[in-house]
Parts: structure tokens; sequence; C-alpha cells
């Protein structure tokens, strides 16, 4: 019986996919096998030894403790693509938000008062301090182009805008998803020269922290246009907060509030609804769901932030799972170690993923208790699962 943790509310539509006679799912669950979690904190939590992989209902995975995982050989998912359309869609609203003071309008009219008369005449008179430019005609540079920015550039294509993209690590799915008549932009530096809106769709590593900073906005048109419905690291707070004071940039649409940013000028700070959304819920926790249960039942991982994707189809009653470092010579102690024991292997595959690496291998015959403990005996193996 495997115990499924939930650290957060889960859409039934993906709890619904475990097999009650093999899972036990529940809040507060001792020694689980696995977690699935959404927005919950993860990174001062005890990681009991029976943990072996955390499912985040969502693509990001910065609430999670990842190297510490990594460490102890448990596998961490994310859902990317889910709620990819949910987020595009917000995205298309930010689009037009930045363009055009609808907020600042709507707030406007809610405070009019007198007869219908008076109201329409005010109206008319007040409307033109809301005005803002179309969209058609317009340069969009996207930046990342993964699930959620390849489909907003090509929705930005049939709003008549002429777009760039930047992602010097596109995925050959996302690269067949994208549209031809994106252009490519080699360098971040030409999507800040040219556009005259510039969204925002990359994760925060090392290179791509505070990437909107002075020296960046300096390359940009004056009145350029900024959203970010990635990551609030993506923008360096202060330095976006002089732009807009200055005019350098026109306006700013964010999905992340918080002290700074919130008291910007000419700045719209959404309450984080990038993806909430019940059909953006669902996805991700049908997803969620099911990388579980395939890694559990069967040792297949996709979609892992710290292990390689390694899938294959069940071509025995009985596998070796090992999860190890990515050092030479460890496939040959592996299959040394199991031969010793005086079984075939009759198939097996390895995957590597920076430092971590991943070996399957389907046993044939009984398996002694002795090999996982002989396997976990040699120096670089981080863990043992054996899936019967």
């Amino acid at each position: 019986m495997f115990k499924i943790n939930l650290l957060n509310k889960i859409s039934p539509v993906g709890t619904d996919n475990f097999n009650k006679n093999l899972y036990e799912i529940g809040e507060g669950m001792a020694n689980p096998d696995a977690v699935l979690v959404r927005s919950a904190a993860m990174h001062d939590m005890t990681l009991p030894p029976s943990l072996k992989a955390i499912a985040r209902a969502g693509a990001g995975t910065n609430n999670i403790p990842v190297d510490r995982c990594t460490e102890a050989g448990i596998v961490v998912f994310n859902t990317p693509g889910a709620n990819a359309n949910a987020v595009k869609e917000l995205g298309i609203t930010a689009l037009l938000l930045a363009s055009r003071d609808i907020i600042g309008g709507v707030n406007w009219a809610k405070g009019l008062s007198g007869t219908a008369a008076d109201v329409t005449k005010e109206v008319e008179n007040g409307k033109a301090a809301f005005v803002g430019p179309e969209l058609r005609g317009k340069t969009l540079g996207v930046v990342g182009l993964g699930a959620i920015g390849a489909i907003l550039a090509n929705t930005a294509l049939h709003l008549g805008m002429e777009v760039y993209g930047n992602d010097p690590y596109i995925t050959v799915d996302n690269a067949w998803m994208l549209s031809r008549s994106v252009k490519k932009a080699d360098e971040r530096k030409i999507i800040f020269e040219k556009s005259d809106y510039i969204t925002l769709h990359a994760p925060v590593t090392p290179e791509t922290k505070y990437m909107v900073n002075a020296e960046s906005i300096a390359q940009m048109k004056d009145g350029v246009r900024i959203i970010n419905m990635s990551r609030a690291d993506l923008v360096n707070d202060a330095d976006m907060a002089a732009a807009l004071e200055s005019g350098k940039v026109a306006r700013y649409v964010t999905d992340f509030p918080n002290e700074a940013v919130i008291s910007m000028k000419n700045c719209i700070a959404i309450p984080h609804l990038g993806a909430s959304t019940p059909e953006s819920e669902d996805n991700c926790a049908v997803m969620a769901a099911n990388q579980l249960i395939d890694f559990l039942e069967n040792g297949n991982i996709k979609n892992s932030v710290n292990f390689p994707t390694l899938y294959e189809p069940r071509a025995s009653e009985t596998r070796l799972c090992v999860m190890h470092k990515n050092i030479p010579n460890m496939l040959s102690q592996i299959s040394s170690a199991v031969a010793a024991q005086g079984l075939n292997i009759e198939h097996m595959t390895n995957r590597s993923k920076k430092d971590a690496a991943y070996t399957m291998l389907e046993i044939s015959g009984d398996l002694p208790r002795t090999v996982a403990d002989s396997l976990k005996a040699i120096d670089g193996i981080i863990r043992v699962n054996v899936i019967r």
C-alpha cells in the first residue's frame, strides 16, 4: 500500500486517479511514499526516509528543497504546460492592461455621481485621460519560449503584433509548437532594443535573476511596457520603480505583488492569478498524480526537475531503480553487483541530468533481499528502489 501525503488541497480530478486498493491518500500522513503539493513551503520540513517522490501541481518548485531531495534520492516532479493556457490568457490580459488604462478608467467611473445625463457628460469629458495604444502593429518581445511563452507568442501574432522570441534552451516540442512567423532573437539584447512590449516567461536562474535592471532597461525603447507573469526575481524592483517614475517604462504589469511593487507608479499588480482557474488546477492535479503513479508502480520518470527523464515499458515483473551520482564506472559496478547475486539483467537503461543519474534494470527470476544492500554499498549510489 502506497501512502500519498497531501500538503495542500488537491483537485479530486487528480486524486481520483489513484487506485484505492493500492494507495492511501490524505493530509498529515506519516511516513509517506510520496507528497502532492501546490504552494506549501517544504524547506523547513523533515524529509522522512520513506519519501521517494514529491509532485508539485504546478510549474515552479521554489517551495521545495530540490537540492536536499536530490541528495536523498527523492524525485521532484512538476507539471509544465498543465497551466499554460491559464497563464497565457492572463498574459494577453496583461498586454491589454499595459496598453490602455482600463483599471484607472474603471475606478474613475465608479466614483462618478449625479444624474444619468451628468454621468454621461463626465464620461465623455474625462475619458481622454485613459487613452492608450492598440496592440496591432506593435512589437512584442517574448523572453522564454516554454509552454506558456510559445503559445502567448502565437496568440500575439493573431492580434497583429510583430513578435520576437528569445530562448537559448527551447525544447524540440516547443520549437515545433512555435509559429514560423515568430522572429528569432539570439540575444535578450535584441528583445530589449526592438520591443514596444516585453513579456517574461523564464525560470529564475543565476543567468536570468534580475535580468530586467537599470542596464537592460537603458537598452529599451522609451515608453516600453513590461509584463512579468513568470517569477518576481526576474525584475529588479528598485530599478523598475525608478524607470516607471522617469517614464522610461510606461507601464509594468506583474503577477507578483510585494511591498515595493504595490507602491510603484504606473504598476498594475495582479494577486498571483496566473494559474488560478479550475481547469488549470484540474490539469495540474491529474498530471502530478499520473507522474507519481508511473514512478511508484513502474519507476518511470517524466517531468522531474532533479533527475533525468527515463521511461521504459515493463518487460519483467521486477525492476531495480537506482539513483546515483553521475560519475565514471557506475554502470559497470551496478551490473557487477547484480551479476554477483546470480541474477540475469534482461534490460538496463541509464540517463543522467547534471550531477544526478538514474539507472533502471529489468531482472529475471526471484530477487534476493541482499541485492539492494549490495548496491547501496557502492560509493556514489544514492538510493535503490525495488519494484515488483
